[in-house]
């Protein structure tokens, strides 16, 4: 015998067709998580009624999630944590008036924010300290009224507030540069920097990081910080931040310069200490 459905479950449902209607793709994640259903995640999200309806039939209590970026919408997600909270950041931006053009405000289980933007192609991002994410091409959100059972927190999504008109879409390269601006990029290592031994030379290795373009980064910053493990520079941090701010994922910045140090610990003659004007080696793959 089937179960009988609830209020609350039938809720779900009716909000997923009602998010489908106004041409909001969306997908089921697992009840009180946000781990998708689906066997390809947000890339199986439709508008398709009778899709959807399959869906919660099976999985009643099952949380609403849509894809972000564009055609959807880019989030900007501003974290509640025991470690810190991201409002301090959100109002030093919101009154440089980077924040302006959203659509919708969504409060979050923390008791944090997501504002939702027409969207973009931009990538994900998050700035590290300031506890704000940026969710774009391909990322997702849950939306009201999914809950979610956390260690910290226990909550639903709700709606605040909608605003009419198209909207402005959200810069997240200047919001960025705002809150966490990159390191001063200096044309060039000093002469004392190249052939003096023990000098710090971790302004211009970050320099470098920062002025990649796309597809040079990850090569860029093992570079330099195999220069900086052989200087015995004891804090990379510079590095990963400069890393950052040239595109790259905080996990992946900091894996390549862990992956760096350690191979200077093994084999210090690996990278030699060549000129640090040099142009980086390729890395292999």
């Amino acid at each position: 015998m089937e179960p009988k459905l609830g209020a609350w479950d039938t809720a779900l449902r009716d909000r997923a067709m009602d998010y489908a209607a106004q041409g909001v793709r969306v997908f089921p994640c697992v009840p009180d998580g946000k781990t998708p259903l689906t066997r390809n995640g947000f890339h199986d999200a439709t508008t398709d009624f009778a899709v959807i309806a399959d869906w919660w039939d099976r999985h009643p209590r099952a949380n609403i999630a849509t894809p972000t970026g564009a055609p959807g919408f880019d989030v900007l997600d501003v974290d509640v944590r025991p470690n810190g909270t991201g409002w301090a950041s959100f109002h030093q931006a919101n009154q440089a008036g980077l924040l302006d053009g959203w659509l919708r405000a969504v409060r979050t289980p923390s008791v944090g924010l997501h504002l939702h933007y027409p969207g973009t192609a931009q990538r994900n991002g998050s700035i590290s300290g300031h506890h704000l994410d940026f969710r774009s091409h391909g990322g997702y959100v849950l939306l009201p009224p999914s809950q979610v059972t956390a260690e910290t927190y226990t909550g639903g999504y709700s709606l605040l507030r909608s605003q009419d008109g198209p909207g402005r879409t959200l810069d997240w390269a200047a919001l960025t540069a705002l809150l966490a601006p990159p390191p001063p990029a200096p044309a060039g290592p000093t002469p004392a920097m190249r052939s003096r031994p023990g000098v710090d030379a971790t302004e211009y290795l970050a320099g470098h990081v920062a002025r990649q373009p796309e597809g040079n980064r990850d090569n860029a910053l093992f570079w330099a910080a195999c220069r900086a493990a052989e200087a015995h520079i004891p804090d990379p941090e510079p590095l990963v931040t400069a890393a950052i701010h040239a595109g790259l994922p905080e996990h992946q910045a900091r894996r390549t310069v862990r992956s760096a140090y350690d191979t200077i610990a093994r084999q210090p003659t690996r990278c030699t200490p060549a000129v640090l004007a040099a142009p980086p080696p390729a890395r292999a793959r």
